[in-house]
């Protein structure tokens, strides 16, 4: 599994065209921004596997972001290589599948997308205002409210040709889900186990 690059980005290998159809989902975008809960929702729907990259973290960084302090490039570096270890299993399986990760650098989506076409990118994209109330009305969740600022901060948007898929968040999960399909040209057919897509 690559390291993360040190300096500038490679460049990318050849991105799929539009309409071919994708095997790995990633869906990404700062805390709050309804992640997980689209990522299940498409996952539901194309009947694909299914991983919260959150679940990923290590107890000690999960204590770090809970304590309120942001983790840092070396703290994700081994939680990206985990992240990018599930797209690769899913892969040499010849299974698809939908993570929802942060993902929030460019450097970070180059880890886990690796030049391979069978993955995609989501990019869940809400304002700071809306996000923050959503933050400020969930309970439980390790990611404190006052960590939005640095997320928004670290935040590099997918360039052009990263080739994602930029959805608003204010819809209902489940409607998100779907614009996401039609946009992808998934249908009823990838509903088959996994396989095959």
């Amino acid at each position: 599994m690559r390291a993360l690059p040190a300096t500038s980005a490679p460049s990318p290998a050849p991105r799929a065209p539009e309409n071919a159809r994708p095997r790995i989902l990633v869906v990404m975008g700062v805390s709050g921004s309804g992640k997980s809960t689209v990522a299940a929702c498409l996952a539901a729907r194309l009947g694909w596997a299914f991983v919260d990259g959150d679940s990923l973290h290590t107890p000690d960084h999960v204590a770090k972001m809970r304590a309120g302090h942001p983790l840092d490039d070396a703290d994700r570096a081994p939680w990206l290589r985990a992240v990018a270890a599930w797209i690769g299993a899913r892969l040499a399986a010849g299974e698809a599948g939908v993570v929802a990760c942060s993902a929030l650098r460019r450097a970070y989506r180059d880890t886990l997308v690796a030049g391979r076409s069978e993955v995609r990118l989501v990019h869940l994209d809400g304002s700071r205002a809306l996000i923050a109330e959503r933050i400020a009305g969930r309970h439980g969740h390790f990611m404190p409210a006052q960590l939005l600022d640095s997320q928004f901060a670290a935040l590099e948007p997918p360039e052009p040709e990263e080739d994602a898929i930029v959805v608003g968040i204010a819809d209902p999960p489940d409607a998100i889900a779907e614009a996401v399909v039609a946009r992808l040209g998934l249908g009823a057919a990838a509903t088959d186990g996994g396989r095959g897509a």
